[in-house]
């Protein structure tokens, strides 16, 4: 019969990807981690781990019950903290995965949360909103901020609006201050996020829309990338304005205001459907209101 124990080492195996440093993870020998993991697939009479000469993926029923081992740890974990929060004890560990342009937001829910209960202990992935969405669910993430538009409607709540600066160097921006048009930003040799990025494909549907053609010159998966190259004057770029301002600042660069159009996209908290709720999920959204 599998026990808490077992999921315990899934999950561990899941983490490490390692037989060995998933059996110093649970304080056991290898040749007792592994054993008790065969004994699982015993009970199941189905493998739940691919094997070869190492480590090399959970097998689709090994999947299933990985995400079910999540889920119980999950309550588990969750009836723990509620009796921790009768004493005003509240702690553990909160995995947030969060899409790249949020990151300034997170920055500051995270403070929020420290501020209020300082035995938190919080994760930031900074993921991509698919990623997100397969991760909440398979519950190896507490809750997502992402785009409000990509989550279902029944497990996201609007945060706020998302809105478009051209930065760029002193010597390629159209002026000094005021706004700049999108059809004047196309002409700049911009770095963008790749393609497979969310906030990439709204930008590209606005210049489809006012039928220009971007000049991108250089591409790159994350923000920190994109802004080092506009610092170094190489290009200019479009970003949300919170991003701009947490990791630029104003004198180094030129900030316009994009208009013709004015495009916005709602960003919003996508947590997965629990009952009860977890003192630590409501923790969060107290943090997130807070920090709007």
């Amino acid at each position: 019969m599998t026990d808490i124990r077992d999921l315990q080492l899934m999950v561990s195996l899941s983490r490490h990807k390692h037989f060995s440093r998933a059996a110093d993870d649970c304080g056991i020998s290898q040749p007792a981690f592994s054993a008790r993991i065969r004994k699982m697939e015993e009970g199941f009479s189905l493998p739940l781990v691919r094997r070869g000469n190492k480590f090399m993926g959970f097998t689709p029923e090994g999947e299933v019950v990985l995400k079910w081992a999540r889920k119980l740890l999950l309550d588990m974990e969750g009836m723990r903290q509620e009796i921790d929060a009768l004493n005003n004890n509240l702690n553990g560990k909160l995995a947030l995965g969060v899409i790249p342009t949020a990151l300034p937001f997170a920055a500051k829910v995270s403070s929020q949360l420290r501020r209020q209960h300082p035995n938190l202990s919080i994760e930031i992935h900074s993921l991509a909103t698919r990623q997100i969405e397969i991760r909440l669910n398979d519950y190896s993430l507490d809750a997502g901020i992402m785009y409000f538009e990509d989550a279902n409607p029944e497990t996201i709540e609007k945060l706020y609006e998302e809105s478009y600066i051209l930065i760029a160097p002193d010597d390629l921006a159209p002026r000094r201050s005021g706004t700049a048009t999108w059809a004047e930003a196309a002409k700049l040799p911009l770095c963008l996020l790749t393609a497979d990025m969310r906030n990439r494909q709204f930008l590209d549907a606005v210049f489809a829309e006012i039928n220009e053609v971007p000049t991108v010159v250089m591409e790159a998966n994350g923000f920190t990338a994109v802004l080092a190259q506009v610092a170094s004057g190489a290009a200019a770029t479009i970003a949300p304005r919170d991003v701009a301002e947490t990791f630029l600042e104003r004198g180094s660069t030129v900030h316009l205001s994009l208009v013709d159009p004015v495009a916005t996209h709602t960003v919003g908290l996508s947590i997965k459907d629990q009952t009860p709720i977890p003192p630590m999920v409501q923790a969060l959204r107290r943090a997130v209101q807070d920090s709007l």
